[in-house]
This record gives C-alpha cells, structure tokens and sequence, in this order.
C-alpha cells in the first residue's frame, strides 16, 4: 500500500545490523580469558537469529493482525535469551544487548505479550550490571541505562506500528471511498442508458412503427383495390409512399440526435478545430486545417470523421510524446480525407496492440463499414500519420434516393 508497509521489515533489517555492531563490541571488550566464550556466544547468537528470520517471517503479517505466537518465535526468543545471559557472564558490553532483544521480544509478540517479556529483560540487564558495579559507582547510571533503553525500543516498536496501522486504515478507507465512486458512477450509467433507451423505445413506438403500421395497412388496401379501382389504389400508393417520407425523416432525427454533440450546433470543419483545441496541452500543438469547398456531408460519416479524430488525438496525447500534431480535412469532387500527423515518438504497428479504447481495428472497421479506407505509416521515432478517405456521401443525397 506504500512505503509505511515496507516499515516493518526496515526495522528488522536495522535491527540485524546493531544486533552484529554489538556483538562485536561484546567479543572485543570481554576479557580475554572469556573471549573464547563471548566469541563462541555471540557465533551462536548469529546462527539462531538467522534461523529465526528465516523460519519465524512475522514481518509479512499486517501490524493490525492479531498475533499467533508460534512455537518458532518461542524457542528464538528463548534461546537467544539463554545465549544473552552467557555472553553477560562473558563480556560486560554484552549488557548492550538488552536494546535489540527488547525491539524483537516487541516485534515478535506484540504490545500485549511483549511489553511483560521486555520488563524481564530489562531487569535481568539491570541485574548484570549492578553486580558487575565497581566499589564506589553511583547505581543510578546501570538502572536507568537499560530502563530508558528498553522504553526507547518498546515506544520505538508502538510507535512504528501505531503509524502503519493508521496507514493502513487510511488506505482502506480510500478503497472503500474509490469503490463507492466507482458504484455510484456505474449506476448513474445504468440509469442514463436506461433512460435514453427507454426514451428511444418510446419515440419509435409513437412514431417509426406507427408509420409503418400505417404504410403496411395503406399498401394493403391499395393491393385490393388494384384491378377494381386503379385510381383509389394509386392514392393509396402516394399516401404510403408520403408516410414513408415522413418516417424517414423521423429516422435521420434520431441519427442527427446520437450524433457527437460537436456536430449539433456546429459543420464538421468547425466541429474539428473544437476537438484540436481541447486536444492541445502545455506541451503539444494541435492544428487543425480544411483544405477544398467544405459541404455537408451524411451524418453517419460527419459522425465518423470526428470519431476518428477524436480517438487518433487522444492517442497523440496519451502515447506519442509528441510537441505537434496536424489535423486535415480535405474534400475532393469524389470524397473526403481526414489525416492525423504528429511528431512524437511513433511505434512499431507490427508490435501486439496493448490497452483498451478505440484501437485501430475499430477505427478500420468503422471505415470499411461506409467504404472508405484507413492507412497507417509509423515507426519508432518517426512519429504517426493516420490518413482516412471516405467516398463522398453528400447530405440529401441518400434522401433523394429513399424517395
């Protein structure tokens, strides 16, 4: 969850590297007819404490987790106390021990079992050194010595903990926080996609399939009347045909009504300078241009052209590093094309695709499905250009032919 969990484990690390400091000062400072003994303690004493680290790994348990004291975590802590009170009766500067036996008593039993076992270290220290207490030395320097120590060790352990904890809380707090958000936002989702459906279900029922009730029953009573009266079936021809207008006209309004908002109040030229504009960041320039007699164009490939330069420049945006990025439209007496060119650092577009969103066998298949064609030329540090044509579909025309 971030580097206060790592605490734990740096604490033990630290505390290995003092455990060996002292030890050595413990060795050298023993006299030497018992420095074979302190030396032999002390070997000991570092072949348990590894054995333990690496069987008895309480560091990976969560601070907030309630302690199980293994049999493993016992027999270290005792043996290291058995081996402690032989380098005491060896060396007099083993008394410096009592500080890191005390930070791992805390850390391997926690407060409430570790706090009584810390106590009986610290007396067992201060015992020691009191009775190694030269003639005419003030008693209150080998007391208070280890007293202070080991409440340093137990508030640094209490502490340490008490800040991952609320860390932790914190965290899971946040995670909780994120995954409402998250709830919240799938649900107004829901009810926005529930509600525009339900919206679409209605305007067709009152309008699309009436209509074609209609021209189904008109077609009906013209096919009856054909051959007994011609004239009346010939009206009745012309109303269905009239109603079928009608109803087509009300389906370009839903198509004109899911089409981008960017093309509801504005042609597809300025449509495309809106989208560069919001494209544009501190560090990249985006440009765009209309080359030819700019003219209406059917709305499904408006729709289309502005999907694609949307998804092209957010790709420019969120991958290619890019300083600059070009944006041309361009009408032809046969068709329309839509190129993407940046400067950034391209790719290699024979490389897996990675990530979501609008890919490019998306945009290819959305370009094949009204006729047109998608080419990509790209490498790495060559930047990107993307070039889309589309047959010309002027608006109106379809319209003309429906009729």
């Amino acid at each position: 969850m971030g580097r206060l969990e790592d605490a734990p484990s740096a604490l033990l690390r630290g505390l290995d590297l003092l455990l060996a400091a002292l030890l050595v000062v413990a060795v050298l400072q023993a006299p030497a007819g018992a420095r074979w003994l302190a030396a032999a303690a002390a070997a000991a004493v570092v072949g348990v404490h590894v054995l333990g680290r690496r069987r008895v790994r309480v560091h990976e348990r969560p601070p907030d987790a309630r302690r199980a004291v293994s049999r493993g975590a016992v027999a270290w802590l005792a043996a290291d106390a058995v081996l402690w009170c032989v380098l005491l009766v060896a060396s007099p500067a083993a008394l410096w021990l009592a500080f890191p036996l005390v930070l791992l008593q805390m850390h391997l039993l926690g407060p409430a079992r570790g706090i009584p076992v810390a106590v009986g270290t610290t007396a067992v220290a201060v015992v020691a050194g009191l009775a190694r207490r030269a003639p005419g030395d003030p008693a209150v320097g080998y007391v208070l010595g280890p007293v202070v120590g080991s409440a340093v060790a137990v508030g640094v352990v209490l502490g340490l903990e008490a800040v991952v904890r609320e860390s932790q809380a914190r965290q899971r707090a946040l995670d909780e926080l994120t995954a409402a958000r998250e709830h919240l936002a799938a649900a107004e989702r829901d009810r926005v996609v529930a509600a525009e459906r339900e919206r679409l279900a209605r305007e067709v029922h009152d309008t699309l399939a009436q209509g074609l009730t209609a021209v189904e029953l008109l077609l009906r009573s013209a096919s009856q009347a054909i051959g007994t009266d011609d004239a009346r079936a010939r009206g009745l021809v012309e109303d269905a045909r009239a109603t079928a207008r009608d109803n087509l006209a009300e389906a370009r309004r839903f198509v004109r009504a899911l089409a981008p908002a960017d093309l509801a109040t504005a042609s597809l030229p300025d449509a495309l300078r809106r989208v560069a504009e919001r494209a544009e960041g501190p560090d990249l320039r985006v440009v765009a241009r209309v080359e030819g007699a700019a003219r209406p164009l059917a709305v499904t490939s408006e729709a289309t052209l502005l999907r694609l330069a949307q998804s092209a420049l957010a790709n420019v945006r969120h991958h290619a590093h890019a300083g600059r990025a070009d944006v041309t439209l361009t009408y032809l007496e046969d068709g329309v094309l839509l190129d993407v060119v940046d400067d950034g650092v391209g790719f290699d577009p024979g490389a897996p695709a990675t990530g979501g969103g609008f890919g490019l066998t998306a945009m290819r298949s959305r370009v094949g499905e009204l006729g047109g064609s998608l080419t990509l030329e790209t490498a790495p540090g060559d930047g990107t250009a993307v070039a889309v044509r589309l047959p010309l579909a002027e608006r109106g025309a379809d319209e003309e032919a429906g009729r």
